[in-house]
């Protein structure tokens, strides 16, 4: 199968390569899904510079990428949960780095495994499992309900604006941090856009006098304009910075769940939960996707479609 491998850790692209390699191999419990779209999210450019070399073993040459929607094409011995044909979704984050989505192949195992929403298309659905998993994990660690006045950093990114919709379900009052020209995105999902910048703790304090319940930080770098605006009972968690967990915080990772990803897709076909897509790679272009991921001002997914 044609697949995007790099042989060893780089701070850039230049080890990055399209070819050739052997088809996954298809183990009990595990489909093999044959990818219409693949979600770039910045931590597949981070693992790629070694980032997470402390954390997880990584099998070279790698294919990078976590996300993906496809459709199954073999399954594992006793795999009874899908048959070849169902079009499904995955956060595909393995134990090891390694075996990615960025490739015409790529097998999961079936726990992981979700049906595609229909009211999604293929790259929508592609951008769904990694961001909508991960505002799915933070809001439900804050216990986010309709009584709680909810702060999100960087609320027009890839998760944040999936916060922003799961929080305004569940009834939360919403105000987001975004630059000017994402006010109107964020006022069309529900939220109260404010700029971030100098200032910012004070123009969120217009907005909430009384201070906020609960933030989500899904951009780092947040955490003393957090605590000035959090109420003394407050909850917070970041997915960028571990030193909330000095503070009162929880610093949090997504887990790979096929129930999770259930109910995400649920949201999507039954209460018009959407993906921003913000533009479309070929397996070619993947260096070109990590590098407009690397700007940090992209609204919405990256999406790789091989």
């Amino acid at each position: 199968m044609r697949a995007v491998t790099y042989d060893s850790f780089a701070p850039d692209n230049s080890r990055l390569k399209v070819g050739d390699v052997p088809d996954p191999k298809v183990g009990p419990g595990q489909v093999l899904i044959e990818v219409r779209a693949a979600g770039v999210n910045p931590v597949d450019w981070k693992v790629m510079a070694g980032g997470l070399d402390g954390m997880m073993d990584a099998v070279f040459p790698v294919i990078p990428g976590w996300d993906v929607a496809g459709v199954v094409r073999a399954l594992g011995p006793d795999t009874p949960e899908f048959a070849p044909g169902d079009e499904v979704i995955s956060y595909a984050r393995k134990d090891v780095v390694g075996a990615g989505t960025f490739a015409q192949y790529v097998a999961v195992a079936a726990d992981h495994v979700a049906r595609k929403p229909a009211a999604l298309d293929w790259n929508q659905a592609g951008g769904l499992p990694l961001v909508g998993m991960t505002a799915q994990r933070a809001l439900d660690r804050l216990e986010i309900g309709p009584d709680d006045v909810l702060l999100i950093h960087a609320a027009s990114g890839g998760v944040g604006g999936i916060a922003v919709q799961i929080a305004r379900h569940r009834g939360a009052r919403v105000i987001g941090t975004a630059s000017e020209k994402n006010h109107d995105y964020l006022r069309e999902l529900g939220a109260e856009p404010v700029t971030y910048g100098d200032g910012l703790a004070d123009r969120i304090g217009e907005l909430a006098p009384g201070g906020v319940s609960a933030v989500a930080d899904f951009a780092g770098g947040q955490l003393d304009t957090t605590l000035a605006v959090l109420r003394p009972d407050g909850r917070h968690v970041s997915v960028a910075d571990n030193e909330v967990d000095n503070h009162g915080g929880h610093w949090i990772w997504v887990r790979p769940n096929g129930s999770k990803l259930t109910d995400l897709a649920a949201l999507a076909d039954h209460d018009g939960l959407k993906v921003e897509i913000a533009g479309t790679y070929s397996l070619d272009e993947v260096g070109e996707a990590f590098d407009a991921s690397r700007t940090t001002h992209t609204r919405g997914k990256l999406i790789i479609t091989p």
